[in-house]
């Protein structure tokens, strides 16, 4: 069935030339929806921010030079000849030995170039004594000085976040350019795959992958379209497979890649159209079925049926796919350093990845230790995981105590 296992390192270099990735192109979206999504454009500025001069503090728009040598012995004396209040535009201005009432957030009047605040001062009818000699623009944010007009305040390829919104919305901005995200048909293949909800009737089982992986792709800032479970027919699986081609960006599978007589996604998906397969095997451990197709420019992730395989074969190889056709760069995975618990031994000739959970050791190391997997179809195994260690093909065993590399599992986003 294999023509020949591409190594790990083969399959990603394949994987970069062939699919030539790129994103699906931008769109405008209501402000509020755009958090978490890959700015399209550079945004500049058409404004200053502020648009005027305002007041930091609750306090007294002053003349700077009228509060020199101000101490709590021997206040500087100012006549209150008003009050400033927020959100309206000053119609009073002041002069040499005068004062206007401030609060935080209100334009500075005329006339005035500080703030001094309440607490240092105190105020008898009109007169004010401060208690504080302010210096000039104290307590005063300027015209411009947070954002200038023509500035370039937000760059493409940027992840939105809540700051960045509000960046926006103070910009006066109600919609914004985004990258478009991935639409990606997930569905599971198998004659003993039931939807959950329904019947569990012997020798089924139901249906984890679809959802398992249609949640990965979220994560990943992909859109999953779920599409169920498709029966081992050839005819029932190449209408699924069309359908979900005509319906999305990318597709995944899983199940009905390995060598049985059912397992017949491989060449049905080469049947769709060129340039078909371009991968049909991966030297790896676990996940050594997965295949990878490429119908016209649509790229078709065909995973194992078995839950942890699936999973991890997706985030090691779906998850950067959907990244970049989004615009957003490839995760920047944690990694820790760890001692091995026990000996660990790798598949001859295929990279393998062992499952560990990180646990305190006598030095300031972390023990990885292995998690069981019971079986390869075992969903569990992923969720007792802290990460991964990967043995390299030429290697025959990680031994007790040596210092290994763990990828967090739970951190790659």
């Amino acid at each position: 069935m294999f023509r020949r296992l591409m190594t790990f390192d083969e399959a990603r270099r394949v994987i970069g030339e062939k699919l030539k990735l790129n994103v699906l192109g931008e769109e405008e979206i209501p402000l509020l929806e755009a958090c978490n999504r890959v700015l399209g454009e550079n945004i500049v500025s058409a404004l200053n921010i502020p648009s005027f001069s305002k007041s930091t503090v609750d306090g007294y728009a002053v003349k700077a030079e009228d509060t020199y040598g101000a101490e709590e012995n021997q206040p500087a004396k100012l006549t209150t000849v008003g009050i400033v209040n927020i959100g309206e535009k000053p119609k009073i201005s002041i002069g040499k030995g005068e004062t206007v009432e401030i609060v935080t957030g209100a334009p500075i009047p005329k006339g005035a170039d500080a703030v001094v605040m309440v607490e240092n001062t105190d105020r008898q009818d009109s007169e004010l004594h401060v208690f504080r000699a302010v210096t000039r623009d104290e307590n005063v944010m300027k015209y411009g000085q947070d954002i200038k007009k023509g500035d370039t305040v937000l760059k493409t390829g940027q992840i939105l976040n809540a700051s960045d919104i509000g960046v926006l919305a103070a910009l006066g901005f109600v919609k914004v350019k985004v990258f478009k995200i991935p639409m990606v048909a997930v569905l599971s293949t198998g004659a003993e795959i039931t939807e959950p909800g329904e019947k569990l009737l012997d020798g089924k089982i139901y249906d984890i992958n679809a959802y398992s992986l249609s949640i990965a792709v979220q994560e990943s800032n992909g859109k999953p379209i779920y599409l169920g479970v498709v029966q081992d027919d050839k005819v029932e699986l190449r209408k699924a497979l069309k359908h979900a081609l005509a319906s999305a960006d990318m597709v995944i599978t899983s199940g009905g890649v390995s060598v049985g007589p059912k397992d017949l996604t491989p060449q049905v998906v080469n049947s769709l159209g060129k340039p078909g397969v371009i991968i049909n095997g991966i030297a790896v451990k676990p996940g050594k079925p997965t295949t990878i197709a490429l119908v016209g420019r649509k790229p078709v992730i065909c995973l194992p049926g078995h839950p942890t395989s699936a999973l991890l074969m997706f985030y090691l190889i779906a998850r950067p796919i959907i990244q970049s056709m989004s615009g957003r760069p490839t995760s920047q995975v944690k990694t820790v350093k760890a001692l091995a618990s026990r000996r660990m031994f790798s598949a001859r000739g295929r990279r393998t990845f062992v499952m560990v959970k990180l646990n305190p050791g006598k030095s300031s190391m972390q023990l990885a230790e292995p998690v069981e997997t019971g079986a390869s179809g075992a969903i569990t195994t992923l969720a007792k995981a802290d990460g991964f260690i990967s043995i390299p093909e030429n290697h025959q065993f990680i031994d007790t105590g040596e210092e290994v590399i763990v990828t967090i599992l739970n951190e790659a986003s």
